[in-house]
């Protein structure tokens, strides 16, 4: 008798046990992937990735997070050989890095490209080209992927103005959201000297946020992705 009672506490123990690891993976095959690739932006230059406001989000709605940022990396130039750095190649010859399972791709880049296009039409030509080239590749990469592109902040530097309004463009082409921070109404209030010394990695850096720069854009990038994603 004693050993029937056994067996079965046994039994139960183990059917317990097997529906819980068949709940586990099934929730890890329902958590979704995020990839994001850029630049500095996405690689947080002299920060850690977990300080970034796309880290952050994607904790927040429990999402896989997979970082493919390089500092000072272009969308349309290869900078393997750019001065006393190796920056790495163009973004489109690197969607091979990324996970091909993703859900989302996030693209976060331009600022180099808009320092080398300056007011060169060629070079905006080539950026445009790049990018439409970038697309196809994140479609082919991650066949299942909804793509999104969040572009550069409102800088008053030469090049910004045309490569944020061709992003635009080719996002609107491509049917890509696009989170426009080029915009004098955007919350990163690049071109005050305050504001970069609160919210920046410093009072002269134009692009990388510290970690309350990234908390203080945290809502609008998750309302962004939430409205436009999920």
């Amino acid at each position: 008798m004693k050993k029937r009672i056994i067996l079965a506490m046994l039994c139960a123990v183990t059917a317990s046990l097997a529906q819980a690891q068949e709940e586990t993976a099934n929730k890890e095959h329902n958590i979704q992937t995020i990839n994001v690739i850029g630049d500095s932006y996405v690689k947080n230059h002299k920060r850690p990735v977990e300080e970034t406001w796309h880290y952050k989000m994607a904790q927040m709605l429990g999402l896989k997070y997979n970082n493919y940022g390089r500092n000072g990396a272009c969308v349309a130039f290869d900078r393997t050989h750019d001065g006393k750095y190796n920056f790495g190649p163009a973004m489109y010859a690197k969607t091979h890095l990324l996970d091909p399972k993703a859900d989302y791709v996030i693209i976060i880049g331009g600022h180099n490209d808009a320092v080398k296009v300056k007011d060169n039409h060629d070079s905006l030509r080539m950026f445009r080209d790049s990018l439409r080239l970038l697309v196809t590749h994140i479609r082919t990469q991650c066949p299942k992927a909804q793509i999104g592109y969040v572009t550069p902040w409102y800088c008053d530097h030469e090049g910004f103005k045309p490569v944020c309004r061709m992003i635009r463009q080719v996002c609107r082409e491509q049917h890509i959201p696009v989170l426009d921070n080029y915009s004098r109404k955007s919350v990163i209030k690049v071109r005050q000297a305050a504001f970069r010394k609160k919210y920046f990695q410093g009072p002269s850096d134009n692009a990388h946020l510290n970690n309350e720069g990234h908390d203080l854009f945290l809502p609008i990038g998750k309302e962004w992705f939430v409205r436009n994603f999920r």
